[in-house]
């Protein structure tokens, strides 16, 4: 699907909250598509809803796009979202209002539009009766053809008025959808909608369509949430007599379930991906896959791969479903093909959060024992934690396990004998050390298994862990022996 025109494409968020899935997967498909067309990726910061902001809304959302590698050609400056980069600012719309204000007038004074005097309670009114006889609640356009002298009189009495869009009360209006064809709505199922609160506050239709053509916007990619929005930004095109953009609705997101996507089901901001340690290539990576596909099987694509081939037609108008477990398995794959040396910078940050400041060198020589383990960096401070807190605490039940439950003195003459052959030990690596215990069970009539497992949870405090002997390898001999005794003054303490 090419396109002669320079595509512009734009990301338009409110900074009502954090962002999350669903958001970023607008903004990727929106970022992928100006890429593959070598056009531009607008950020607009819409936050015309003024009793919804969140304080450091903006700073997340810019700060989650920097990120995920989505970086903008145009919009608020990252360093500075009070400046603006491109040709077509200010990008954050409550610095626009003038704009909006003058093309709402521009449409009343066309008949395109009209002032509307009605009260909140009115309207509420209104829509309570129209429920009551089971109608669609909607505006009653009460104030459709008031006369001059009407209008004259309600603003003597001091009302502010709305701008409504005066909607065609007959025919139809359709657009052509990139992914899902021909739309047609009868103009009959349309209200006659706000364009400008009485405030001096644009809704959402007007300040988009205002944007959208101001900006350039030749491409809207949107969630299909949307669609019944559209013949109504149609219409105000064609009120104002712009060409409009060419529309995309974008699948939903769903669960497993096929329900609405929801935190059972994994949804998370991103600074919650971000916390529990998903990597953002992999992250792209995923999200890239949701609506869209390169081929029948391919899942893992790299950035320059999604660029050279993302375009509409591959992308689905059935809903996606978000997959937790095809995200962790795919993070474990992309932690996997990290370099070592890499994989330990990003770990750091993770470990230090649990433990404080830790040993650089001690987290790379973790690495051989965790990248094939963990699916997300996360995890790293759960399954080495033991190397890098002080002491561990394992429960008197997992030190003695099923084999040692009613025998808790055979369990600490087997710590006793390790301890014992340990400290004679003159080489402690992974090889001198399973050389030393491996002989030890046998002799002292215990399955490998059983006698491992009870050092494992001495010496990590866990049940699972990576391999026994490379963990007390970088344990060292001192911290090794030190919780071996520490088991077994524990087992003698509880035990007598």
């Amino acid at each position: 699907m090419g396109f002669d025109m320079s595509v512009r494409v734009r990301f338009p968020p409110s900074p009502t909250g954090e962002p999350h899935v669903g958001n970023l997967r607008t903004a990727l498909f929106n970022w992928l598509f100006a890429r593959h067309h070598g056009g531009a990726f607008v950020l607009r910061i819409e936050d015309t809803d003024r009793e919804r902001l969140v304080p450091g809304a903006v700073e997340a959302i810019m700060d989650a796009l920097l990120w995920l590698g989505l970086e903008w050609d145009e919009g608020p400056d990252p360093r500075d979202p009070s400046r603006d980069v491109g040709p077509y600012g200010p990008y954050v719309q409550s610095r626009r209002l003038e704009l909006y204000q003058q093309e709402a007038r521009r449409l009343v004074e066309a008949g395109h539009a009209y002032y509307c005097y009605c009260s909140p309670e009115r309207l509420e009114q209104v829509r309570r009766e129209q429920m009551a006889r089971r109608e669609p609640p909607r505006y009653d356009r009460r104030c459709r053809d008031l006369s001059e002298g009407e209008r004259r009189e309600m603003e003597a009495q001091g009302v502010t008025p709305v701008v409504r869009f005066r909607t065609p009360l007959s025919g139809e209006t359709s657009f052509h959808d990139l992914i899902r064809g021909e739309i047609v709505v009868r103009n009959d199922t349309l209200d006659d909608f706000v364009l400008l609160k009485s405030d001096g506050y644009p809704v959402y239709h007007l300040a988009s369509v205002v944007d959208d053509h101001h900006m350039r916007i030749t491409h809207v990619l949107r969630g299909e949430e949307w669609i019944p929005s559209t013949p109504r930004h149609v219409l105000l095109y064609d009120a104002f007599g712009w060409e409009p953009p060419q529309f995309a609705h974008l699948p939903m997101i769903l669960g497993p379930d096929r329900s609405k996507l929801s935190k059972r089901h994994g949804d998370m901001s991103v600074r919650e991906l971000r916390e529990r340690g998903y990597l953002p290539e992999a992250l792209f990576n995923f999200l890239g896959l949701l609506g869209w596909s390169l081929d029948d099987h391919t899942e893992i694509i790299d950035r320059e791969t999604f660029i050279r081939h993302f375009d509409l037609d591959r992308v689905s108008p059935s809903p996606a479903i978000f997959n937790q477990e095809k995200l962790d398995w795919m993070n474990g794959v992309y932690i996997r093909s990290l370099p070592p040396e890499e994989l330990a910078t990003r770990l750091l940050p993770y470990l230090e959060r649990s433990f404080g400041r830790v040993d650089r060198g001690l987290v790379a020589r973790a690495v051989p024992l965790l990248q094939e383990r963990i699916r997300t960096l996360a995890e790293a401070a759960d399954m080495a934690g033991f190397l890098f807190a002080e002491r561990v605490e394992p429960s008197l039940g997992d030190l003695l396990g099923k084999k040692f439950t009613g025998t808790p003195g055979e369990a600490g003459r087997a710590l006793l004998a390790a301890l014992e052959r340990l400290q004679g030990l003159e080489e402690w690596t992974a090889q001198a050390l399973e050389g030393a215990l491996r002989p030890l069970a046998a002799e002292l009539g215990l399955k490998t298994g059983d006698l491992f497992m009870l050092l494992r949870v001495a010496v990590t405090g866990r049940t699972v862990s990576p391999p026994l002997f490379q963990s007390m390898e970088l344990l060292g001999r001192e911290r090794t022996l030190g919780r071996l005794e520490a088991a077994l003054g524990r087992l003698r303490a509880e035990t007598g």
